[in-house]
């Protein structure tokens, strides 16, 4: 039962990456309503060389009658085109030392490899049991999977006391959307919970042979006679169990300087 309910916990805390309401943007396909939220700092920007920026981003997928979520199976995160995700001579932690870690112990072992933070709040159902919230607090990391490169999620609980590390494969995007970040939840981890939310920013300045250096880097390409502009910043895809899709998507606005 306890390993049971482990991994029912665990999904729990991945759900937040996929679950939850939050303002911003929103579409419904029947039940479904999917949101996205978020933006970048600075707003001002150049217009023909990119410059460090942190983005933000919060969202997630609820039932528009209140019943239980489907089953989600990958989650897809595209960042704007205008912006460069570079990881040039930024430290990579390996997946294995963050597994079974506190978050303590993450920053210790994976420190030079962070690259952002978040939260992660998940409410779940267990069968004769009441219903538990879990509130996580999220960490990202720079890492590899299957011989790419990837954002590796940890998120830990204290009550329960949880663990959980998520990879998110960074892919070339398309049309608008320069970087795909995606990521796949496999049937081992268990049902979804009922209800769950997330909040996440990534930005990490670092130094790298004398060189001062920028995770993400982004500009604002508008022409010389605006001051400002509006561009396609953010968009989440969802993939059920069943094989429909649903998805959402920001627009946002940047200053040029």
């Amino acid at each position: 039962m306890a390993r049971a309910l482990g991994a029912l916990v665990a999904l729990a805390l991945l759900g937040g990456l996929l679950a939850g309401l939050a303002s911003g943007e929103r579409s419904q396909r029947g039940n479904l309503i999917v949101s996205l939220d978020g933006g970048l700092s600075p707003l001002r920007l150049p217009r023909q060389r990119p410059a460090p920026v942190a983005v933000h981003l919060e969202g997630g997928l609820r039932t528009a009658d209140g019943s239980l979520l489907p089953r989600v199976t990958r989650i897809e995160l595209g960042l704007p085109g205008q912006g460069i995700l570079s990881t040039r001579g930024l430290p990579v932690c390996p997946r294995r030392r963050l597994l079974n870690t506190k978050r303590p112990e993450a920053l210790t072992t994976c420190g030079p490899a962070l690259i952002g933070h978040g939260r992660l709040e998940a409410e779940v159902v267990v069968p004769h049991q009441a219903p538990f919230t879990i509130e996580a607090r999220l960490l990202a990391f720079n890492g590899r999977f299957d011989g790419a490169r990837a954002v590796l999620l940890h998120a830990t609980a204290d009550n329960p006391p949880i663990s959980v590390v998520l990879p998110f494969r960074i892919r070339s995007g398309g049309g608008r959307l320069g970087t795909v970040l995606i990521g796949d939840l496999p049937r081992a981890l268990g049902p979804l919970p009922h209800f769950a939310g997330f909040e996440m920013t990534l930005s990490r300045h670092y130094s790298y042979r004398g060189e001062s250096r920028s995770y993400l880097s982004a500009s604002c390409p508008i022409p010389p006679r605006l001051t400002a502009g509006f561009f396609s910043f953010a968009r989440v895809d969802l993939t059920l169990a069943d094989g429909r899709r649903i998805g959402t998507g920001i627009v946002r606005g940047c200053r040029a300087r």
